[in-house]
């Protein structure tokens, strides 16, 4: 069987094509802004161009109206009307800028929880789940979650009847149990007390850390960025 150096080339340069497919299916892992640029009534607002890897934490920081807040809503897909966006966001190498916010696999944590009131701990976060699996399989995993917290005891606990504390940390799980690919954070420590704000944060950024999630936080409060021990962008 002859095989010619032409064949020999193009399997060489096949080998190449897919080495270099891999090195950036690599390099994609997390969430990219590219040449982001936010616009209210056509004058411009914002403009952002970063990347934050698995795990990574990045913070940015800016007084009140300089648009982090809006920023988080054009990553998350709910950019309200008066807003333009331009330029790609890409999550794990998938261009999401264009996807309803259902669909973007992006978890956000608020100022408030927005916890469901008339719902149990437990039923707070079995309505985040993703579908599928019984109802005992998927109880047992939210209360696997819990145990996380140390709070599988407030299963079945109103949410009403939590501490701020115990309120964050619930919206917290309920974030991670929809399974994100990325967690954006709209300065979701802001109204808790000085003691409960540290233990919140250490255990948001670990659990970030320990699931690999690319997180953006935007703050105007340094203590926030010293905790999250990341890079800092400044408006």
């Amino acid at each position: 069987m002859n095989i010619g150096k032409e064949n020999i080339v193009m399997n060489k340069e096949n080998i190449v094509m897919n080495e270099g497919e891999k090195k950036s299916q690599v390099l994609q892992r997390g969430l990219v802004l590219q040449n982001i640029e936010i616009s209210q009534n056509q004058q411009p607002l914002l403009a952002i161009d970063a990347s934050i890897k698995p795990g990574e934490v990045l913070t940015l920081m800016g007084p009140s109206g300089s648009g982090k807040s809006t920023l988080i809503s054009a990553i998350a897909g709910f950019l309200p009307n008066v807003f333009t966006c331009s330029g790609a966001i890409l999550l794990d190498g998938e261009k999401i800028t264009e996807l309803p916010a259902q669909k973007r696999k992006v978890g956000v944590l608020f100022q408030d929880t927005l916890l469901f009131p008339h719902f149990s701990v437990l039923e707070n976060i079995l309505f985040a789940l993703p579908p599928g699996g019984s109802m005992a399989k998927r109880c047992n995993r939210v209360l696997s979650l819990l145990e996380d917290i140390s709070m599988a005891e407030f299963a079945k606990r109103d949410t009403d009847t939590l501490s701020g504390g115990q309120k964050a940390r619930v919206a917290l799980v309920r974030v991670i149990a929809s399974e994100p690919k990325a967690l954006l954070l709209d300065e979701p420590f802001s109204k808790l007390d000085a003691h409960m704000r540290d233990s919140v944060r250490h255990l948001v950024f670990e659990e970030a850390k320990r699931k690999e999630i690319p997180t953006l936080l935007v703050t105007h409060d340094p203590e926030d960025a010293k905790a999250a021990n990341g890079r800092i962008l400044s408006l």
